[in-house]
């Protein structure tokens, strides 16, 4: 799933496209949500294909973590990091803030 599917693309002057911003939904804590301390070779994608089945997700888990630099797929080893245990709402909401 490609998380900018239904983002508007936009042309500027010279003829480039971009994509216009995209909004993130804030992810609310669940008692059922995943905790997992990092360790060396985690990585967002990997952890997302490992608890979603779905490795284009780990935008969800990355946003879940705000605390951490959102610059990286790799986050810090020994860091405890928080798995949302439902990803569809996420996905949903993510799509309802993103219309066109």
């Amino acid at each position: 799933m490609n998380r900018y599917q239904k983002i508007k693309t936009l042309t500027g002057p010279k003829g480039q496209s971009y994509y216009k911003n995209a909004f993130y939904p804030i992810i609310p804590f669940s008692e059922r949500d995943i905790y997992v301390i990092t360790g060396v070779g985690d990585r967002f994608d990997i952890l997302a294909e490992q608890y979603y089945g779905d490795s284009t997700l780990w935008w969800v888990i990355s946003c879940a973590n705000d605390f951490l630099p959102q610059n990286s797929l790799i986050p810090p080893v020994g860091t405890q990091i928080r798995i949302p245990i439902n990803p569809d709402n996420v996905v949903s909401t993510f799509n309802q803030l993103n219309k066109f």
